[in-house]
């Protein structure tokens, strides 16, 4: 197996520079201590789902009982929810003003670093899907150490990515922000219906045969 194909294709799905748009989006509101605190969890997060991918693969998966398209159906729409508030240039979660919410606040930022920042914008049916392709094709053990490995190098630039968002926000200012928060929900909407067309076609062959059929 080529070693160096699989972190190639990691980063070219993975596309954390692609996903900083949405960061500062979900983080606008924050103070720097929850942004850094969702950095650091986005960052794990996405490594974590890199590994386990690469060990264990679709048996995670089936262990809940659900397919691969199942995921993308349901990643979709998260990923549809999101962009309708992004459309209207609305945070994710109300943030509370209050000092003794600072709890609440906490957990909404590690909530928005897992969904939808890591799973699935950055790591989702397309990662996991890669992994799974790329782990079957190994021979020893230590080629396995070898993906886990790349797991850690997208947890890495991740974390080095989103860091530099705050600079990218200063400079964009808040009109910029939300001028380029509508852009991107559009965008993601699009990236949505994607993922749902493709698992829904996965889930139900025949809508495959009448979008088949509707082609020129």
């Amino acid at each position: 197996m080529d070693l160096l194909k699989p972190l190639i294709a990691l980063l070219a799905i993975v596309n954390p520079v692609g996903v900083v748009p949405f960061f500062i989006h979900f983080t606008q509101s924050f103070s720097p201590k929850e942004r850094r605190r969702t950095i650091r969890i986005s960052a794990f997060s996405a490594f974590l789902v890199v590994a386990i991918s690469a060990v264990a693969g679709l048996r995670v998966i089936e262990f809940f009982g659900i397919s691969l398209a199942s995921f993308q159906v349901g990643g979709g729409t998260l990923l549809l929810i999101s962009s309708l508030a992004m459309l209207n240039a609305q945070p994710p979660e109300t943030q509370p003003s209050d000092v003794t919410d600072a709890d609440a606040k906490i957990d909404a930022g590690s909530s928005i670093a897992v969904v939808p920042l890591t799973i699935p914008l950055l790591t989702g049916p397309a990662t996991i899907s890669t992994m799974v392709i790329y782990a079957q094709k190994t021979q020893h053990v230590w080629e396995q150490g070898v993906l886990v490995a790349y797991g850690l190098v997208i947890g890495v630039v991740t974390f080095v990515v989103f860091s530099a968002a705050g600079r990218i926000a200063k400079v964009l200012g808040r009109t910029g922000i939300n001028v380029m928060t509508r852009l991107m929900g559009l965008i993601l909407a699009a990236m949505a219906v994607e993922l749902l067309a493709d698992g829904l076609m996965k889930l139900f062959p025949v809508l495959a045969l009448h979008h088949t059929a509707l082609k020129p």
